[in-house]
């Protein structure tokens, strides 16, 4: 490439220009995104105000829900603004810090929300398992480590992509077919071998990722062998119920998640549009799902969303 079209600075601004080949369905494609933001906004938003305002809510799964609430909040906001924007005013632009903080906040909330997700498993499995020893094992000490392990990790495993970034020599091009800014997508802007970016994410990916989702499938899978040996058959249906709602939180979480990174890396032949297209849904529909699927299913905090809202019904109006 000609030394002109070389630099070892990287673009001033790119350019998001939301979903390859499908331009011209962006309006229509912002209406489902839209509803989804704000049913997860209102969903997370009102199972963190209930959890945080009522004292009996705060238990190990109710707090573990508090903290995944806060990650989704934290995941969509970081997103859905953004894309929002390009659907509908092509509003694309980003500066290289602005879209350097959305990488990081985009992978950093992922990986937290994955540990959230594990850290959940063990306590369904120390629940149904070990009943006897819930209290012992997930004291309050026990779930502040857990948050703060799972934010500790997420920071020292995404911190490094940004000097793998900043290393690069890049070109001129600062065209990014995507709808938010992420890990390879702004490596394959650069001139330079990306060979340890590519690398660095797949290891991250297979050792932090998918090690969480085979110790999830684990605990999931012994907590059903546990179900099976109950003897009421009324009490195998609802737990099998219950772990059925969340395993499937847990597949849309996991599934389009790994199918876009792995898809960016070795998936040549994929049509980019649906490598986005799963992108963008790993990013809304578990944030939308979650408050629905361990907030509106758990009944106590069913019974306190309820009770506060008809206390603020029967509040006396001035």
């Amino acid at each position: 490439m000609p030394e002109a079209n070389r630099s070892s600075f990287p673009p001033a601004t790119y350019v998001l220009t939301g979903i390859p080949g499908m331009e011209a369905s962006h309006v229509w494609l912002s209406l489902p995104f839209c509803l989804m933001y704000v049913v997860a906004l209102l969903g997370n938003g009102a199972l963190l105000l209930v959890i945080l305002t009522e004292r009996s809510l705060h238990q190990p799964m109710h707090l573990f829900l508090a903290m995944l609430a806060a990650a989704d909040l934290l995941l969509s906001t970081t997103t859905v603004p953004k894309m929002l924007a390009i659907f509908w005013f092509r509003a694309g632009e980003i500066s290289f810090e602005g879209c350097l903080a959305q990488m990081f906040f985009v992978h950093v909330t992922f990986v937290a929300e994955s540990a959230i997700l594990m850290a959940m498993a063990f306590d369904r499995y120390i629940a149904i398992c070990d009943p006897l020893r819930y209290t012992t094992v997930l004291t309050s000490s026990v779930i502040r480590k857990t948050g703060l392990a799972a934010i500790t990790r997420s920071f020292c495993v995404v911190s490094p992509v940004i000097f793998l970034i900043k290393r690069l020599r890049f070109c001129q091009r600062n065209i990014l077919p995507h709808t938010y800014c992420e890990h390879m997508g702004i490596a394959r802007l650069a001139c330079s071998d990306i060979t340890v970016n590519i690398w660095y994410g797949f290891t991250v990916a297979l050792l932090v990722i998918v090690l969480d989702a085979v110790l999830i499938a684990a605990s999931y899978a012994l907590i059903l062998r546990a179900v099976f040996r109950l003897p009421s058959a009324g009490a195998r249906r609802k737990a099998l119920g219950t772990c059925g709602s969340h395993l499937c939180v847990i597949l849309m979480f996991y599934t389009p998640a790994l199918f876009s990174f792995f898809a960016h890396r070795f998936g040549h032949h994929i049509p980019g549009y649906i490598h986005i297209l799963l992108a963008n849904l790993y990013v809304v529909v578990p944030p939308m799902l979650n408050p629905i699927v361990y907030g509106v299913k758990t009944k106590e905090i069913l019974r306190a969303a309820t009770r506060k809202f008809h206390l603020h019904r029967s509040k006396p109006r001035t």
